[in-house]
């Protein structure tokens, strides 16, 4: 291997998925010379296996289970879901694994791209070691943006090699329909993963040590996924972990996997849905005082904190702050910026730049969970506030009581839930749960973020007949709490 170029740029990324995408394309705009590294796809996971192909796993699933429940058209639907398409389909989401088009937009906006493992080498220095056996010296004149994203953590299994488990990685990109999965973990990939694969026809089985799914989101919520789930057949196994697992190999090649509970289960492919861990192994955080494998904690301007001289970025999943493709392109886009604003040595004081800190990633993280029910949520939960100390006002309503929900699912069992703080009189946590409840996250993201007073709520007038009505219902069943809570106190 021999040292083929040196270049100097402004702006060095390492990663392009979305998140080094829009790391680039703020810095190029402002008029920095670019350079990305990245040693997988361009694109990164969320377009190849994460978000895009597991929702066009699920979004087939949740539409046949619609169909299927609604007068005039669930006697139309026979039959299964034809698998064959519906992967397919999920194939044409992923792109085919190809990413032409990614690298092609790099170029309109003239980022360079080197194919290879980048690791750093001491600061604003980055090497790339090529797949043609070369290497690339980078030297940054301004910037190095880490954003690496995260990998599959997985247990110790014992003899997990042999196993050959799915990650998250498999589970969408799988190219038929396993009899039998077996799923650990009861966070969002093994829920909706449980939720596409039970549908296409597998016999899924989810065990899980905690003792409901989504421990992150309301229990509410969670208990409606939980009842569909087993609805739709899968045995949901709590409070239990595997202990062992050996693949038997020959023309069965089935996984026999022995619980803690001693339970013993025979599946045909085992998805490891326990958790993420940082993409900073081997990428060189040794040379500049850092460690090897470790989350990259930041600043809100995503500036590495414990390395001098404000160079180094970590921008996405790698920093920890919140693991979601929106939140990662959220913050590229805020050190986009802080990194041009340095290169034309503007100072970032708060009166300036306060507009830019990160403050959604700590009070206004917005998720939607693509399963049946949906959950969309954002801000805090009774739990957090619970956790924190702080005081709440806790709104709920039954969403199928609402016009607009009935008219989506005669049958619709849903619920939705704002988090009020009684001083300042804003809301600062929504829950919602129930099919089609995805398209009302945005309003509750703005009304959290706005710090939107309830009295002007009042005057944001949803549409009839639409699920949004829902905001209505909730301002009117709060004031209701409220004139209750003074007739008590009058007595």
């Amino acid at each position: 291997m021999s040292d083929k170029e040196i270049r100097t740029y402004d702006v060095v990324v390492i990663g392009a998925g979305p998140v080094g995408e829009n790391v680039a394309d703020r810095t190029r705009a402002a008029g920095l010379s670019t350079v990305i590294v990245e040693s997988e796809l361009v694109g990164g996971e969320c377009s190849y296996w994460a978000c895009e192909p597991s929702k066009a796993l699920l979004r087939p699933a949740l539409l046949y289970r619609e169909a299927t429940r609604f007068p005039g058209v669930a006697a139309a639907v026979t039959g299964r879901l034809d698998a064959a398409a519906v992967l397919k389909h999920r194939d044409r989401m992923a792109a085919d694994w190809n990413d032409r088009d990614q690298v092609d937009w790099l170029a309109s906006i003239e980022v360079d791209l080197i194919r290879g493992h980048g690791r750093l080498d001491g600061p604003r220095q980055v090497k790339v070691h090529t797949p043609e056996g070369d290497t690339v010296r980078l030297t940054a004149r301004h910037a190095v943006a880490v954003c690496t994203g995260t990998s599959a953590a997985l247990p110790p299994l014992p003899g997990l090699d042999a196993v050959r488990p799915w990650t998250s990685r498999e589970a969408t990109s799988a190219r038929e329909v396993p009899g039998r999965l077996a799923i650990l973990g009861a966070g969002v990939v093994a829920t909706e993963m449980a939720a596409a694969w039970q549908a296409l026809g597998a016999r899924v089985t989810l065990i899980a040590r905690e003792p409901r799914l989504l421990g992150r989101v309301e229990a509410f919520a969670a208990d409606l996924v939980a009842e569909r789930l087993r609805e739709a057949g899968v045995q949901l196994r709590f409070g239990t972990t595997i202990t062992a697992a050996e693949r038997a190999g020959g023309p069965d090649d089935s996984i026999h996997l022995t619980l803690a509970d001693g339970t013993r289960l025979v599946a045909d492919e085992l998805l490891l849905a326990t958790g993420r861990t940082p993409r900073t192994e081997g990428i060189g955080l040794d040379t500049i005082g850092l460690t090897s494998g470790q989350w990259l904690s930041t600043d809100d301007s995503f500036t590495v904190t414990g390395v001098e001289g404000e160079w180094l970025y970590a921008v996405g999943d790698v920093n920890h702050r919140a693991l979601l493709t929106h939140q990662g392109k959220y913050q590229a886009r805020i050190a986009g910026s802080v990194i041009a604003a340095r290169a034309r040595g503007l100072a970032l004081d708060t009166g300036r730049w306060g507009r830019h800190a990160g403050t959604a990633d700590l009070e206004a993280v917005p998720q939607v969970v693509v399963t049946d029910p949906e959950i969309a949520a954002v801000g805090l939960t009774t739990e957090d506030a619970a956790h924190a100390g702080r005081d709440v006002d806790v709104v709920d309503y039954d969403i199928g009581r609402v016009a607009g929900a009935i008219q989506h699912d005669p049958g619709y069992r849903g619920r939705a839930r704002v988090l009020i703080d009684p001083q300042r009189q804003v809301i600062i946590g929504a829950t919602f749960a129930g099919p089609g409840v995805a398209e009302l996250l945005h309003s509750a993201t703005i009304a959290i973020t706005a710090e939107v007073p309830l009295d002007r709520l009042w005057h944001a007038v949803p549409s009839f007949p639409t699920i949004s009505e829902i905001w209505l219902r909730l301002l009117e069943t709060y004031r209701d709490q409220q004139n209750s809570h003074i007739s008590e106190d009058n007595r």
